[in-house]
């Protein structure tokens, strides 16, 4: 699995106008779900999620983690970022895992989620999505977990 996070002010997805999830302070993970990723891919990205540093502490070092602050995370699918970029001019798919494993696994990403963080937000799975965020910093990192 692989996740672009970025640390927002605020962000929000909406789906034909409609908000479908939207946070405050905290991460937006865009997440891509790679063939043969499962539950321990889950599990690595959702401890590296609640896990990782990139909130300032006391003395204004990255230092503290989402679980640190009770930020907010806005989870949404994109399975672009799984995409393969090596040659050519337009992206390849086959990277990317197939639409119905993508989802399960998403989803299987968000249930761990719910479970272990009190506020999460989601996008909606395979829809054309606005997402609006307030990048703070800007910070931005790629993870993954295999």
């Amino acid at each position: 699995m692989i996740a672009l996070i970025q640390r927002v002010g605020a962000a929000r997805v909406e789906v034909d106008g409609e908000t479908t999830g939207a946070i405050e302070s905290g991460l937006l993970a865009l997440v891509a779900v790679r063939p043969g990723d499962g539950e321990p891919q889950a599990e690595r990205l959702l401890e590296r999620l609640l896990g990782y540093r990139v909130f300032a502490d006391a003395e204004g070092r990255m230092n503290r983690s989402l679980a640190d602050t009770g930020g907010g995370l806005l989870l949404v699918s994109q399975f672009t970022l799984a995409a393969d970029t090596r040659k050519g001019m337009r992206p390849g798919f086959s990277t990317a895992a197939a639409p119905a494993e993508a989802e399960r696994w998403f989803n299987r990403l968000v249930e761990l989620a719910k479970n272990r963080h009190a506020r999460v937000e989601i996008g909606r799975f395979g829809a054309h999505m606005q997402v609006h965020l307030v990048n703070d910093g800007p910070v931005t990192f790629w993870l993954e977990a295999h």
